[in-house]
């Protein structure tokens, strides 16, 4: 119980953590006056993540998967509201987040009203949230075939793949313990693109650090 214990604190500073990243984003954004150069999608997908793995804690009632989601979502949710503000593309911002709040809509009169409470709601739930979560952290593959092609690294961010190494381990071993899958199985692909992320550090840091920075043709 005290490992199990350690195990849900530890999920929730490593995640907290790692959504905290953003507020490097919101600075910039901040200081800049500007989105220009910030990804507006990311915090769509983690905020819908965060709030399909907030009502599996809800329905299950798991204290930590209530508190990193409800924070992760509170977080991500400011992230939307200052790229809305900044951005110049105010309107197609605003539709991605309609289609997010219409997602939303849609899966939880699915999830409340269609499909019976009980184990087949928090089956289905924990499936639908699982494949969600390792899509996100299956869809950096294709900059990471990217970085192999260049062989540089400078678009990695190492601290963040310390984090995401953390966060996904210490969920694995979480949901190890409590003997879930939909925990479990999700975060496993995490740990393992954070592995070729480190190998990728190793192998191809140095030669970026002799590279002269990249200055694109003008033509």
């Amino acid at each position: 119980m005290e490992f199990l214990q350690l195990l849900s604190c530890a999920c929730i500073v490593f995640t907290v953590g790692m959504f905290s990243t953003g507020l490097t984003d919101l600075k910039k954004m901040r200081a800049t006056q500007s989105a220009d150069k910030i990804q507006f999608l990311p915090f769509l997908t983690t905020c819908l993540n965060n709030l399909g793995w907030l009502y599996y804690g809800l329905l299950k009632k798991d204290g930590t998967l209530i508190i990193v989601n409800t924070i992760g979502a509170c977080l991500q949710t400011l992230y939307i509201l200052a790229y809305c503000h900044y951005t110049k593309e105010r309107r197609r911002a605003l539709q991605q987040t309609l289609v997010m709040v219409c997602t939303l809509g849609l899966g939880w009169g699915y999830f409340s009203v269609i499909v019976s409470q009980g184990d087949v709601q928090l089956s289905q739930l924990g499936l639908v949230c699982s494949v969600f979560t390792i899509s996100m952290y299956l869809s950096p593959l294709a900059d990471l075939l990217e970085i192999i092609r260049s062989r540089s690294v400078e678009c990695l961010s190492f601290p963040l793949t310390v984090a995401t190494f953390l966060t996904s381990t210490a969920w694995t071993l979480y949901g190890m313990q409590l003997q879930d899958f939909y925990i479990m199985v999700p975060n496993t692909p995490g740990i393992v693109t954070s592995l070729i992320r480190f190998f990728l550090f190793w192998s191809l840091g140095s030669e970026s650090e002799g590279k002269p920075p990249y200055k694109p043709v003008s033509v």
